[in-house]
Order: structure tokens, then C-alpha cells, then sequence
């Protein structure tokens, strides 16, 4: 292959709106860089950010007792039934995510136009180098900090919280202190109408000139270089800001040099986990070379999905820790977020993670099985309080703090949906099977789950076979029927899969809940040779829809395949051919691109992924938004594509290798490696016209089924032991 691909990106200019500044996290903090000189602007975001709206009060709805006589209409044929299950509460949203505030950095002479800002994607820093100036940040994921470092000119430095969509309401307080290791500023904002309140809090360490306080705000005047350390914290009540004012002074360390200090215990963690996994496609060195910007506006180039796979996974990594990544990631600069940036459990987080197990990111499945574990005991309240079970019930929306399932409609019953554990725990039990061992939170999340369907499972067809009742698929509607209906597919999929899946954690109980699992009904295929999807006769589907739910079998499960269903296979291709793209928001897209790499059909998938890149969903920054044309700023095309270009590639489950099931015409050479398989197993895969090369290194011992476009045959691995395989030309 050509030169290596260029890991990071740069723009010749200054962002001018947040949504382009360049991106640096650790998982708890974030930073947005606006690349400026002689006005640098780093807005601060942590993942604990949000505002109190109502939603910190908010507990799941009491209907178990009115579910019995709802479920009993709807078995009769009453389709709306499930309308009149609602407390008739208004729509309450979980709480927003939103930024604490930005350092502002402003330089007193004008050294010229010339600027470079770039990423570093192998460090997480993003820098902007001019002739007579240098600015560089990063977010440590050794000590959880926001380091900058300016050098050049006199500054002028403060903490400022007037940041677009802040509430009229919002009390700010300013602080300055000069202490023999530097300047510290520090901002308090609380919440309006709340007791609560976040407080961030900058040391400034100069080397060498002059700093006084010019509050709120410092002045340093002569200075070689001026490091800013940088913690927020959410917190209710009061907070001793004098202990995060030690703990940055400690950082100091006494080096002559702390940021390059800093810099290299960060790197121990960042740079390996980067490292780990590389797409080369063999682009072209003059196009790697373009900033950004450019580079979008060619969507044909391979240096694209080159740039965009290493961002995706750079930023899906760097979004990762305390939580895994919001609808925005880590960031945002605007208090008023879109959906208020959650966790949307119900696709786009899914989606997310997804392809966290194979791209060799645990950082970003054990964020998520952080979070399963810390809200768990909500979700088990959800289950009590509307279904009456016992076990968990998690919900479609989260802002990280509350499990409670709360924000739901007439439009969207997101209370009914019980499929949301499955599609949590999927990744996490992917991570499981990679490295051979069993992590016991997503054990007892399984078991929680099981329970559930164990007691809400109980209702019966004339046939005998179980009912899901109600049930949802999100965020879809029968044609002929109303939102709250029966036998949803993905909810057959999810409650057969969590079922058995428990049973093989669970040896104890595995015999019970396999035979539960085996009286869940079977998909239908409906009049069009679709799979339908409800499976209940007479519902009718509505096929225009940005979600995929009822193809939730094919991915991101494997209850339905080319190679062991064929038939579902084939009205799940159907299925996929008739549904339509609504609104263009970039997760339809990229959910049919999944769906069609595991059904095999490399043109559908390869459109799909055309529609993204053509649809100018990116910002100069990589990060991309929800719809074409720039608009809502959102992490699911970015952190999903890696995961698509995978999927295309290399599929895997425990017992099975697949590999070039879907390359699309866009990629007719190149080199993938580090991906991770669910037998224990990396792959490094190269391509080209003329064949392919895999070397699997297994860390396991055992026989798997291989599949190729020439077909199927028995692999045997020998842990420790490489194997290196031939493929003849597609």
C-alpha cells in the first residue's frame, strides 16, 4: 500500500462556529478548540453537565395495575388500547446536556494572518502554530485535566460563561487569586431556580514575565509561556474549590517543562488505544494531505473514508470514560442541545457502540457497562412501577444521572418499549467473547433482564405461543393501528436473544428460560415477502421510516442470516429494499448500510454509505451532525461509520469468520488490521482485484466456520499459532 494514512486533520484558518472547532476529550472532559492566536476560545464540557429542567424530580409512571385490562383490548382487537396507558403527564425531557464555559485567551498584538490548527488524532492534541505563536491543547486521560499551553505576546486570560442558549437566569460568580504556582481563576454557575450548580476552576503557571490579577480575569505580561490547567465539576451545595486548586498545583510537579510531562502520562493510555486498529485504502498522498473542509468536497476520495474512519474511532475513544458518548459525544457549545443531548437508547447509542467490541475500543464498552451498572437500580423501579415485574427495564432516554423511564407521548410511548436492555448489553457481550471472560455486571444485567420477560411474559395467542403485549417499535406506527400495538419484531428478537443469552451466563436457571425463549413466536413475512414488522396478523407496515428496528434480528444480532436463516434472510432483504429514508437523518442511513453488510448485498450498503458521505453531514471538525447539509450537530454518523466500513469487511460471531462479505465499489484496494473477532481471534486483512490475504492471530484454540464469497469450510486455530489466509479475486 501507499504511504501511511495521515492521522489527525487541519484547516488553514480559525473555526468560526463551535460546531468546526477541533475536539480533545478523556471521557469525563471536553474541549473544543477554536484555533485562534490572538483570540483562542476552549469551550469546557464534562459529561456530568446538565441542567435541572424537572427531569432530576421525574420517576417512571405507576401503571401496572391498569396493564392487565390494556393488554386484554388489545388481544381483542382494540389497536389504540395502549394509548389510554399513561398517567397524562406532559412530555418531560431528561435534563440537557450543556458546556460549562470557555477559556478565552487573547493575545495583545496582531503577529499576522498565517495559521495552522490541526489534530492530533495518535496524541488528542489540537494545536494552531503561527510564525510568531503557538497554542496547544489536550485533555489527559492520566489526570483528568484540560492542559494548555500559549506561548508568545502578552495575554489576557479568563474563564467566560456567555456561551449561545445560556439561561437568562444563570448565576455566575468570578474568583481570581495569585498563589506562588500561578494565577487561578475560577467560575460558579448555578442552575436557575436549583440549588445546584457546577464550578470550574484554571491555574495559570507562567514561565518567566509578569502575571496580576485583572479581574475576572488574569494579565500576564512578558512571559515565555502561560500552562492552564482546567477542571470542572457538576455538584449540589457547596464544593471546596481550595482542594481543586491543590490538586492542579500538584500536576505542576515542579518539572521545568509540566506540559510535556503531562503530555506523556496521557499518551501511556491514548496513543495504544488509538494504535490499535488502521484502515489504509491506499488513497492518493495529495488528497491526505488537504485540510479537511476540502476533503469533504470530494466524497469519491479514499482519503476521506480514510480520515473519517480515524476520527470516528479517535473521537468515539476520546468521548469514552465516565459516560459512553452522548448524541453529541462529549461536546457541544450551545446550552440549547438537540434532544437535549442524551443517551438515545432506542438506536443511536447502539449504533455508537456498536462497533466498539471489533474496533478494539474496551474504553468505550466499559463506559458503557459503567453506566448499565450505576443506573440498574432504575431500571428495575421502570419494571415494578409499569409492568409490575420484577427485573430491569431500561429506558429510551438518559441523561446519564437518571435510569427512570419518564420522557414519553401519544406520538412516542417510549415507557412500553422493553427491548432497550438488549441492544445495551449486545456490545458488552461482544467485549465478553473477545477476551474469553465474563465481566459479572453484564452478568447481572442479563439476569435482571430475564426476569422481566420471565413475569411480563405470561400472555398467550389461540395458538398457545407467548404475546408481547404492548409493543413497541421505535419510533414506528402500524399503517392500520396506533403506536402501542403487538408482537413488535424487535421486541421478539431482543426477548429470545436476552433469554438466551442469560441461560448461557446462567447455567442455574438456563434450562428455564431456554424454554421460555422457545414460546416466543416466530417473525411473519408479509403480502410484499417482507418481514413484517409486527407479527401479528392484520398490522399492517408503514415502510418510510429512519428507524430499522424490526430488522434489530439481523444486526446488530444474528438471529437471522444469509447462512443459517435463509429465508428470513431474504424478507429481511425485502424488508430492507421497501423501507424508505424519511427525514435523511444520517443513523437511517448508516443502520441500512449494517443491515445490508450482513444480508450481503454490498450495492445497498455501498448507496448507503454514498448518501452520508454525499450529504455534507460533516463539520470541518469531523464531528457530524444528524441531518444533510450541517444541520444539528450529533455523533452518530461519526462514531458509526468505523463500525460500517468493519462491518463490510470482517464479521464475526463466536463460532464464525466472515470475511469481504460487502466491500463496496468505493474500496477496491486496501488494508484493514487489528479488528477484533468474537472467538478470540485479530485479523489483519488486505485486498485488492486480484485476491486477499487474512492473517488471523488467535488467542484461543478452536474450530470456526469461515465464510468467503467461494463459501464455507472448517478454520482451526491454535492459540498463539498465526494463520494466513488465501483469497482468490471477488
Amino acid at each position: 500500500m501507499s504511504a501511511t494514512p495521515v492521522h489527525g486533520t487541519w484547516e488553514p484558518a480559525p473555526a468560526a462556529r463551535w460546531e468546526d472547532a477541533f475536539l480533545s476529550g478523556n471521557g469525563h472532559h471536553g474541549a473544543l478548540v477554536f484555533g485562534d492566536p490572538d483570540d483562542e476560545r476552549v469551550v469546557v464540557t464534562h459529561h456530568t453537565l446538565v441542567r435541572p429542567n424537572g427531569g432530576e424530580y421525574a420517576r417512571p409512571p405507576r401503571l401496572a395495575a391498569a396493564l392487565p385490562a390494556v393488554q386484554d383490548r388489545l388481544l381483542v382487537g382494540d389497536l389504540t388500547a395502549a394509548e389510554s396507558l399513561t398517567d397524562g403527564r406532559p412530555l418531560q425531557w431528561v435534563q440537557p446536556f450543556h458546556p460549562a464555559f470557555q477559556v478565552r485567551v487573547r493575545r495583545s498584538t496582531d503577529g499576522g494572518r498565517y495559521v495552522r490548527r490541526a489534530v492530533d488524532f495518535t496524541t488528542g492534541e489540537a494545536t494552531a502554530v503561527r510564525a510568531d505563536a503557538r497554542g496547544r491543547v489536550f485533555v489527559s486521560r492520566a489526570d483528568d485535566v484540560i492542559v494548555h499551553e500559549v506561548t508568545g505576546g502578552d495575554l489576557d486570560i479568563r474563564l467566560d460563561h456567555r456561551l449561545p442558549g445560556a439561561p437568562a437566569g444563570l448565576r455566575v460568580g468570578h474568583g481570581t487569586l495569585l498563589t506562588p504556582e500561578g494565577a487561578v481563576l475560577s467560575l460558579r454557575a448555578r442552575y436557575p431556580g436549583s440549588d445546584r450548580a457546577c464550578t470550574g476552576v484554571t491555574l495559570v503557571a507562567v514561565r518567566g514575565g509578569r502575571t496580576e490579577l485583572a479581574p475576572p480575569g488574569v494579565r500576564v505580561t512578558g512571559a515565555r509561556s502561560a500552562l492552564l490547567l482546567t477542571r470542572v465539576r457538576r455538584h449540589t451545595g457547596e464544593r471546596d474549590v481550595v482542594a481543586e486548586i491543590r490538586q492542579l498545583q500538584a500536576l505542576l510537579d515542579g518539572t521545568d517543562r509540566p506540559y510535556d510531562s503531562l503530555l506523556a502520562r496521557h499518551l501511556d493510555r491514548h496513543r495504544p488505544a488509538y494504535l490499535r486498529v488502521g484502515l489504509d485504502l491506499g488513497a492518493d498522498p495529495a488528497e491526505r494531505a488537504l485540510p479537511g473542509s476540502e476533503l469533504l468536497t470530494r466524497p469519491d476520495s479514499p482519503a476521506l473514508l480514510e480520515r473519517l474512519f480515524a476520527a470516528g474511532r479517535y473521537h468515539l475513544l476520546s468521548s469514552s470514560g465516565y459516560h459512553p458518548p452522548r448524541l453529541t459525544g462529549l461536546w457541544t457549545g450551545d446550552w440549547d442541545t438537540a434532544w437535549s443531548g442524551a443517551f438515545t437508547t432506542d438506536a443511536n447509542l447502539t449504533l455508537q457502540t456498536a462497533a466498539a467490541p471489533a474496533a478494539a475500543l474496551p474504553e468505550v464498552t466499559e463506559a458503557l457497562a459503567a453506566l448499565v451498572e450505576r443506573q440498574l437500580p432504575d431500571w428495575r423501579a421502570n419494571a415494578r412501577a409499569i409492568f409490575g415485574t420484577r427485573g430491569a427495564v431500561a429506558p429510551a432516554h438518559t441523561d446519564g444521572e437518571s435510569g427512570y423511564s419518564y420522557h414519553f407521548s401519544r406520538a412516542h410511548p417510549l415507557h412500553l418499549w422493553t427491548a432497550g436492555a438488549d441492544g445495551l448489553l449486545k456490545p458488552l457481550v461482544d467485549h465478553d467473547e473477545i477476551r474469553g471472560e465474563r465481566d459479572p455486571r453484564t452478568a447481572a444485567a442479563l439476569a435482571e433482564a430475564a426476569l422481566f420477560y420471565e413475569d411480563f411474559l405470561t400472555r398467550t395467542d389461540a395458538d398457545g405461543r407467548l404475546v408481547v403485549v404492548p409493543s413497541y417499535s421505535p419510533e414506528n406506527r402500524p399503517a392500520n393501528g396506533s403506536w402501542g400495538a403487538l408482537n413488535a419484531a424487535m421486541d421478539l428478537s431482543a426477548a429470545r436473544h436476552t433469554l438466551l443469552t442469560a441461560a448461557r451466563y446462567h447455567p442455574g436457571h438456563a434450562d428455564r428460560w431456554r424454554t421460555l425463549a422457545a414460546r416466543i413466536p416466530p417473525h411473519r413475512v408479509n403480502a410484499d415477502g417482507a418481514l413484517a414488522e409486527w407479527a401479528w396478523p392484520g398490522l399492517e407496515d408503514t415502510y418510510d421510516h429512519r428507524h430499522l428496528s424490526h430488522l434489530h434480528g439481523v444486526w446488530p444480532l444474528e438471529e437471522i442470516t444469509p447462512y443459517d436463516t435463509p429465508r428470513l434472510a431474504a424478507a429481511a432483504h425485502r424488508a430492507l429494499v421497501l423501507r424508505g429514508t424519511e427525514n435523511d437523518s444520517a443513523h437511517g442511513h448508516l443502520h441500512q448500510a449494517l443491515i445490508a453488510a450482513r444480508l450481503r448485498d454490498r450495492e445497498h450498503a455501498g448507496r448507503a454509505l454514498r448518501r452520508v458521505l454525499d450529504g455534507d453531514f460533516f463539520h470541518a471538525s469531523l464531528m457530524s451532525a444528524h441531518y444533510p447539509h450541517r444541520d444539528v450537530y450529533n455523533a452518530d454518523a461519526a462514531h458509526t461509520l468505523p463500525g460500517v466500513l468493519i462491518e463490510l469487511l470482517v464479521q464475526s460471531t463466536p463460532d464464525r469468520l466472515v470475511l469481504l462479505p460487502a466491500v463496496p465499489d468505493d474500496c477496491p484496494r486496501g488494508e484493514l488490521r487489528g479488528v477484533r473477532t468474537r472467538f478470540g481471534a485479530e485479523v489483519d486483512l488486505a485486498w485488492g482485484p486480484d485476491g486477499a490475504r487474512a492473517v488471523v492471530r488467535p488467542g484461543r484454540t478452536r474450530r470456526v466456520e469461515l465464510r468467503t464469497s467461494s463459501g464455507a469450510e472448517p478454520l482451526d486455530l491454535v492459540a498463539g499459532e498465526d494463520r494466513v489466509l488465501t483469497l482468490g479475486a471477488r
